[in-house]
């Protein structure tokens, strides 16, 4: 669909991700910013239907949009520009945040032949990627995820307390487990579960806003610090995170999904890191105790 050379390269050097497709769906160019975007090569996907396990679009709920209510699908069949905010399916297994805006394309004959997608990270972490850089140097980043480790969270947590004291500034924790992660590590091999614990935490990361923080407590377990939200807004961001990792998985070496467990704690004036941190924990056994993949706060 795209012959002319000049065209190509034109849209190869866009930082966007741009894609055709037939009236099939099927993807018949794919450009060098959808690479990047989606860690799959051109290669890899031209030929194939855009819902042929490559993108498995979701929104937030977790719903599956390539079976239905595809954005595509509702340009090409409504003749009308569609965009919507979605979760796309990365080539390493995480969820990443994109805004897609899809135009139906037509013939001379005015008869509908196919559709181009245009999809952009929507993700605010794009923007701290200078205090990402800082907080390597200051060696606050776990190694392993490039998340904010436990020392810098409980960093975070203190000064947190201080303003929600001073300033009334509310604030919550959510501790997170990885559910059963130790038979994946005994089926797989720790390799295996490392890319497990980066697949999670870039999941959660990239789908948080970004005055949050979300960093690796230690182990299985992660923390997320939520800003300006009471009790109820604390479930809901708990909520999405859970279901974003249960429609999230990695493909190679092995085919493997994972839940989470999730306890939050909305932070109090007389609150130590301690004290919150338990309350939290405490909520996460109990949503373990309740069978897994649950929130409990």
């Amino acid at each position: 669909m795209i012959r002319d050379g000049f065209y190509r390269e034109l849209l190869d050097n866009l930082s966007d991700g741009v894609y055709f497709t037939d009236r099939e769906r099927r993807i018949t160019f794919w450009n060098k910013g959808a690479e990047r975007l989606t860690g799959f090569t051109s290669e890899e996907v031209v030929g194939t239907r855009c819902s042929d396990n490559i993108l498995m679009h979701v929104d937030a709920s977790g719903h599956e949009l390539c079976k239905a209510d595809c954005p595509l699908v509702d340009c090409m069949t409504r003749r009308v520009p569609c965009e919507a905010e979605v979760y796309l399916h990365h080539k390493a297994g995480h969820r990443v945040p994109v805004l897609v805006r899809v135009t139906h394309l037509e013939d001379s004959e005015g008869k509908v032949i196919g559709a181009v997608e245009v999809f952009s990270n929507n993700s605010s972490r794009v923007q701290m990627q200078s205090r990402v850089a800082e907080l390597q140097q200051l060696a606050l980043v776990d190694p392993l995820t490039g998340l904010p480790n436990r020392r810098h969270l409980e960093s975070h947590i203190f000064s947190r307390l201080e303003e929600l004291r001073r300033n009334d500034w509310n604030f919550g924790v959510l501790f997170v487990d990885v559910d059963d992660f130790k038979q994946i590590n005994d089926a797989y091999g720790h390799n295996v579960g490392d890319k497990v614990l980066e697949m999670v935490g870039r999941t959660m990361d990239q789908n948080s806003r970004y005055f949050d923080i979300i960093g690796r407590w230690g182990g299985e377990e992660f923390l997320a610090i939520i800003g300006n939200t009471p009790l109820t807004g604390l479930t809901e961001v708990a909520e999405r995170m859970r279901v974003l990792v249960e429609h999230s998985g990695l493909a190679e070496p092995h085919k493997i999904q994972v839940t989470i467990s999730i306890g939050g704690a909305e932070a109090k004036p007389d609150d130590t890191i301690e004290s919150l941190i338990h309350r939290a924990d405490e909520k996460l056994y109990e949503a373990k105790k309740a069978g897994r993949n649950c929130v409990r706060t």
